[in-house]
C-alpha cells in the first residue's frame, strides 16, 4: 500500500469535522442575519472567513513540509505522524466517553472573546482575520490527521504532488463549512444546525475518534510494507 488519494481523502474528511471552525462560521451567519445583511453579503462575508481558513491551512501545510525538508527527516516521520493521529484519537475519544478527562483538545478558553471581537465587525477584514485565527487557534489540537499526511506527503511523494495534495486535501478540508453557508438561508435553519452540530458532537467524536485509529493503522501499514 503506498499514499493514495483514498488516505488524503480520508484524513481531510475526518480533519473536517471540526467543531471549532463550524460553531464560528455558524455564530458569524446568525450574527449577519440578526443584523439584516442581505444574502449576497452573507456568502460574501462567510466565503472570505473559509477562504482565510483554507489558505492558512495551506501555508502551515507548505511550512511544515519545508520544515521537515529543511531538518533532513526522513524515514521514520510518516510512523511519528502516525502515532500522532493515533494519540489524537485515543485523548479525545477518551475525552468523550468521560467528560472529566483531564486532557482536552480545544482552542483555548482565552481565544473565544478574540473571536466573538471579530464576528461582531460583520465585514470582510474581520471575516479574514477571523478565519486565520480560528485556522492558527485550532491547528495545535485538531490537526493530528494533517500532521499525519504532512508526513506522508514528505516521505513518500514528489514537491509537486504534494503541493496538489495539500491543495485537494484543504478543499475537502473546508467543503463541510461550503455545504452550511448553502444550506443556512435563515435564523431559523442556522438554529436548528447549530442545535444539531451540539447534539450530535459527542457521537462524531466517538466514530471519527475510531476511523482516525484505523486511518493511523493504515498509514503504519503503508510504511511498514
Amino acid at each position: 500500500m503506498d499514499l493514495t488519494l483514498g488516505i488524503v481523502t480520508s484524513a481531510a474528511l475526518l480533519d473536517s469535522i471540526n467543531p471549532c471552525a463550524i460553531s464560528v462560521l455558524l455564530l458569524t451567519i446568525g450574527f449577519l442575519i440578526s443584523l439584516g445583511k442581505v444574502r449576497s453579503e452573507i456568502y460574501k462575508i462567510s466565503f472570505v472567513y473559509i477562504f482565510a481558513l483554507y489558505l492558512i491551512y495551506l501555508l502551515i501545510g507548505l511550512g511544515v513540509l519545508q520544515a521537515l525538508t529543511i531538518f533532513g527527516l526522513t524515514n521514520s516521520i510518516a510512523r511519528i505522524g502516525a502515532i500522532i493521529l493515533a494519540s489524537t484519537a485515543i485523548i479525545t475519544l477518551l475525552g468523550s466517553i468521560f467528560p472529566k478527562f483531564p486532557i482536552k483538545l480545544k482552542m483555548p478558553d482565552k481565544s473565544h472573546k478574540i473571536l466573538a471581537r471579530y464576528i461582531e465587525r460583520a465585514s470582510y477584514p474581520s471575516a479574514l482575520v477571523l478565519g486565520i485565527l480560528v485556522g492558527l487557534f485550532e491547528f495545535p489540537c485538531t490537526g493530528g490527521p494533517y500532521l499525519s499526511i504532512l508526513a506522508l506527503l514528505h516521505e513518500r511523494a514528489s514537491l509537486a504532488h504534494g503541493i496538489a495534495y495539500l491543495l485537494y486535501y484543504n478543499l475537502v478540508f473546508v467543503s463541510p463549512l461550503i455545504v452550511i453557508v448553502l444550506l443556512a438561508n435563515s435564523s431559523t435553519v442556522v438554529e436548528r444546525l447549530d442545535i444539531w452540530r451540539k447534539k450530535y458532537t459527542k457521537k462524531v467524536d466517538i466514530i471519527s475518534s475510531l476511523l482516525m485509529l484505523l486511518l493511523a493503522g493504515i498509514i503504519l501499514f503503508s510504511v511498514n510494507s
